[in-house]
Formats: structure tokens, sequence, C-alpha cells
């Protein structure tokens, strides 16, 4: 097999990696940067390349989605914790120890909780949305809108679920 001569110029940090890959895998500097080059001029290559621009393009939409539902949950907890410290009772000095004793056994059942719903792996909020979208589809008529399916449902937030 006949081979074409050619002069290149490469940066002398190049060169050096070059001859000390070359050197590592017991190879000629011709034959690594031929096999470079054919790594790059071949299609595959450019179908890996759109391969990756694909994936970048699904993780920013499951970001946004991440980033989406982090706004959703923030905003819940703040409305939470602001609905019930309008509902929390001034406690009379005298049993205001017996409070805290409840707070604390109440966090502490709450954490427990917390705790087994992670080890399950399976969250409760997926376990109420499929609650609600069973209720849902037993519960409204398929007439609801033009196209059988509710607007508000359960459907439309699995469809937004990532």
């Amino acid at each position: 097999m006949t081979r074409a001569r050619l002069n290149i110029f490469i940066e002398p940090e190049q060169a050096t990696r070059l001859a000390e890959v070359a050197a590592v895998r017991g190879v000629s500097k011709s034959s690594l940067i031929a096999a470079a080059l054919s790594r790059f001029l071949a299609p595959q290559a450019d179908q890996q390349g759109e391969a990756i621009v694909r994936r970048l393009d699904r993780l920013s939409r499951q970001l946004g989605l991440l980033q989406r539902d982090q706004a959703i949950l923030t905003e819940t907890m703040v409305l939470f914790i602001r609905h019930s410290l309008a509902l929390a009772l001034p406690v009379p000095e005298s049993q205001q120890e017996a409070v805290r004793a409840q707070g604390r056994l109440r966090y502490t059942q709450f954490f427990d909780q917390l705790v087994r719903h992670l080890q399950r792996g399976r969250s409760l909020a997926r376990e109420v949305e499929d609650g609600i979208a069973a209720v849902d589809a037993r519960d409204v008529p398929q007439s609801a809108s033009p196209d059988g399916q509710d607007s508000i449902g359960a459907d439309s937030l699995q469809r937004s679920r990532p």
C-alpha cells in the first residue's frame, strides 16, 4: 500500500504529547496521526457529534423541567409555611414546654417517615399523583373536553413530568 507524504506543522506541546503517546503505545507517530485523521474524517464522527448534541438537548430539557419542579416545590413550601404560621395560635406560658415536647415528637415522626419514604425509593408525591389520576379516570366523564381529556386533571400533570 502506497502512502502519500504530507508535511504538517503542529504546536510544540502537541509534538511532545504525540511522541509520548507513540512511545507508550509502541507505534509510530505517523500511524497515530493517520488513525486520528481517519476517525476525524469518518462519517461516523459526524453522527457521534450529532448524537452528543441531541443528548445535550435532552439533558437541557430535563434540567429545565427540574428547575420548574424546584420552583413549584419552593413556592409550595413557602405557601405551606405561611399558612401554618397564620393558623398557629399563641400558646400560654404555662403550656409552652408541653407544646415544645409535642413539636419535638412530631418532628421526629416526620423525619422517620421521610427516611422510610426515601428508602423505599418511591415518592409520596408520585403516589398522590397516581391516586389523583385513578380518581380522575373513574369520576371524570370522557366528554369533559372536546378531545375527551380533562384539561386540568392529573393527565396534564403526568404529561408535564419528565
